[in-house]
């Protein structure tokens, strides 16, 4: 059974994950451009499945669990987010967008929804992301969303064969409120 908020946006909707979003999820978690910031090296259609099936009865801000969402657009699965719920009060976000549909606004777009989604159906006080520090798309995204980097850690994961960086970066619920007011 799925389990999970659907988050409508104008363009979007971001639902929990159906078996049928494996084959597209593979797609684009498979390319090269896609998992270079990624924990993965490669994301065959097996893997695709394992992830929706993982999904399946996960119960939304349980601690210590992750909620992925698809992102979907008429045309179909456009890319996938997660919510990681740390604990009663904070949470973690990742997004992956296919390539193809890069730079028309939607990663903005999807987590947007799901700050409202997070700070207000869930009343959470802090809402985390880590980049990697080469990651300059997806570090300018959260910049825009107005979460401030709160740290930049050097050399502490060791990731696809060499020491990486990776940014901290934060949103409260109190400046997202104050934001989305004005």
């Amino acid at each position: 059974m799925l389990t999970g908020p659907v988050l409508r946006t104008d363009r979007l909707v971001l639902r929990p994950l159906a078996p049928a979003d494996a084959g597209p999820i593979a797609g684009y978690r498979s390319l090269p451009d896609v998992a270079r910031y990624q924990s993965w090296e490669a994301f065959s259609p097996a893997d695709a499945a394992r992830l929706v099936a993982a999904q399946l009865g996960v119960v939304p801000d349980t601690p210590g669990t992750w909620l992925q969402l698809a992102i979907t657009t008429d045309g179909g699965v456009v890319g996938d987010c997660g919510l990681h719920f740390l604990d009663d009060r904070q949470a973690e976000l990742g997004v992956t967008l296919d390539p193809a549909h890069q730079g028309r606004g939607y990663a903005a777009e999807a987590l947007r929804a799901v700050l409202d989604y997070l700070f207000g159906a869930l009343g959470k006080h802090r809402v985390v992301a880590t980049t990697d520090a080469r990651n300059r798309p997806a570090a300018a995204l959260f910049e825009r969303l107005g979460f401030r980097r709160e740290a930049h850690f050097v050399r502490n994961v060791w990731f696809k064969g060499g020491w990486g960086d990776e940014f901290l970066f934060a949103r409260l619920a109190e400046e997202w409120a104050r934001d989305r007011a004005r």
